[in-house]
């Protein structure tokens, strides 16, 4: 955050004021704080929705008030490292350890009226979506909130589904 300084003059005496600049992000209060995920699925391309990362999948999303997000999803059935070392993984033990997350972090905005949560993606589990802006449409109900992903390569729309945490 960038402060200003700026001296106003007032009779024949100087007055400091600080002004704070802060991030101009469109927000909306509704999605402000910390949910839990209670789903991660997929829609196959037939229209069928089923478990993306497992039955009982984990993870957090927050977001501030000040336009900064972070999502974090994980399978349910992770591969534990044989080794117990993370920097001596087998190339199985690695490829699961990708496949098995996705998180990202940066700022986001919000358009209520349109439904759509856009993430200004700064560094992601998948390299690919580094210094990258995705939208995705979203529903609140009440405090469940979902929201669905692009369609990825093979035609499945990841969805995810998370609830207020108190």
């Amino acid at each position: 955050m960038k402060k200003q300084f700026s001296v106003l003059k007032k009779g024949s005496f100087f007055l400091p004021l600080v002004f704070m600049a802060m991030p101009a992000f469109s927000q909306s209060k509704l999605l402000v704080g910390s949910w839990r995920l209670t789903a991660a699925d997929k829609i196959l391309p037939d229209g069928s929705q089923v478990a993306d990362y497992g039955k009982a999948p984990r993870g957090i999303t927050i977001f501030t008030a000040d336009g900064h997000y972070m999502v974090e999803i994980f399978r349910s059935d992770r591969i534990k490292f044989a080794s117990g070392d993370r920097a001596k993984g087998t190339p199985e033990e690695y490829k699961d350890a990708i496949l098995s997350t996705s998180c990202h972090f940066g700022t986001y905005t919000v358009d209520a009226a349109k439904g759509t949560i856009t993430f200004h993606i700064d560094r992601a589990s998948y390299p690919n979506w580094d210094e990258t802006t995705r939208v995705s449409t979203f529903t609140l109900e009440g405090d469940k909130l979902t929201w669905r992903v692009p369609p990825r390569p093979d035609g499945s729309i990841p969805v995810s589904v998370f609830s207020r945490m108190p």
